[in-house]
């Protein structure tokens, strides 16, 4: 079965579980599964993009509460259901060195004190000291900018995370 036949084949509850494993907005989950049925990922994606684009800053706040912090294990029942993918974009810290981590956990300090949430950014493929550069740049922001920058990067992960629903399942051979 293809993932767009399987995740188009659930119930609209089954539907809007997955949808909040790659955003906690119950708004923009529960307007893209209203919009089912979608012919394709590619519809999937636009549909998830405009449901996105219709969210406020109190639904980004709420998103952005419910992700961990850049190197936070992401352990608990609050990243119960992302904490595999956040594992995954996030693996990129592995090879960190301690002045790299250092600079990020000081870096995400002066961020919250200065926007009051934590420091977001599409982690998939970039290293630690490509994270921590940009927390760096990004403390230079005023707030309205940063908010603007935040929710991208926070549209992306929405995204990337909406199409890791579709990677298709292998056949399972019933017999033992």
């Amino acid at each position: 079965m293809s993932g767009l036949e399987r995740v188009n084949g659930l119930s609209s509850e089954e539907a809007r579980a997955e949808l909040l494993r790659c955003c906690a907005v119950e708004r923009w989950a529960k307007r893209v599964v209203d919009g089912r049925p979608y012919d394709s990922v590619e519809e999937w994606r636009l549909a998830a993009d405009e449901a996105w684009r219709e969210l406020d800053e109190e639904d980004w706040q709420w998103a952005i509460d419910h992700h961990p912090r850049i190197g936070e294990r992401p352990d608990g029942d609050r990243f119960r259901a992302t904490r595999d993918w956040s594992r995954e974009e996030q693996s990129g810290l592995a090879k960190a060195d301690d002045e790299t981590r250092d600079r990020l956990a000081v870096g995400q300090q002066a961020y919250e004190e200065k926007f009051g949430y934590i420091f977001l950014i599409c982690a998939t493929g970039k290293s630690g000291d490509e994270m921590a550069a940009a927390l760096e740049a990004r403390l230079g922001n005023s707030p309205d900018t940063e908010l603007a920058v935040a929710t991208e990067e926070l549209r992306k992960i929405t995204i990337l995370r909406l199409e890791k629903l579709f990677v298709d399942e292998p056949d399972h051979d019933p017999r033992p």
